[in-house]
């Protein structure tokens, strides 16, 4: 359990329990007030502040995390094993692993335990994927040394609509050294300059 510079260790998973269960003895030990009442109980800090909130229903001291989850930046997530992270990186396609906790933490996904997600090293696959190489160079001067030297063409068409005077193609010209560009409209592909 951690809330701001307090954190409690020693938190034990039990397989099939379906409930946390908070020792009071840890909480004192990390100087926090723990009271209980006819029908609450409270866990404060030095200061008073309510950090924890319960109700008494059959003997029994809960206390509804989902509520105040909403209300407060706690963090109760135990961390998974490397091996279950690794697991469910890969059944959900490689995802980074914070988008894996956020999955977790809002119980997006079905079947996928609440832990908090942890990488301890890459895949050759996923460090080749995130890796942002160009493929050549950029040219720092252009191919033209003056204007009107070297032309770039295009045509597009025919399009699915014509327009009102029924022109279906369009022809784009970029003069390279000054990047200026030139569209032109035509009814048939053979009146193309």
């Amino acid at each position: 359990l951690k809330w701001g510079n307090i954190t409690i260790t020693r938190v034990y998973f039990v397989e099939g329990l379906g409930h946390n269960l908070f020792s009071v003895g840890q909480f004192c030990d990390a100087d926090l007030e723990v009271a209980f009442r006819r029908n609450t109980c409270f866990i404060r800090d030095l200061d008073g502040v309510d950090l924890l909130k319960g109700n008494r229903s059959t003997n029994l001291y809960t206390i509804n995390l989902y509520d105040m989850a909403s209300a407060s930046p706690i963090c109760l997530m135990a961390r998974a094993t490397p091996t279950k992270s690794w697991l469910w990186h890969q059944r959900l396609s490689h995802l980074n692993f914070d988008t894996i906790n956020d999955l977790a933490k809002n119980d997006l996904v079905f079947g996928l335990p609440k832990f908090k997600y942890a990488k301890e090293h890459l895949f050759p696959s996923c460090e080749q994927g995130k890796s942002k190489r160009a493929s050549h160079p950029p040219k720092l001067v252009p191919n033209s040394k003056q204007r009107l030297h070297l032309f770039h063409m295009d045509l597009c068409g025919p399009m699915r609509v014509a327009s009102i005077n029924g022109k279906q193609y369009v022809p784009e010209i970029v003069e390279d050294y000054s990047r200026y560009t030139w569209v032109h409209f035509l009814r048939t592909k053979d009146e193309t300059p």
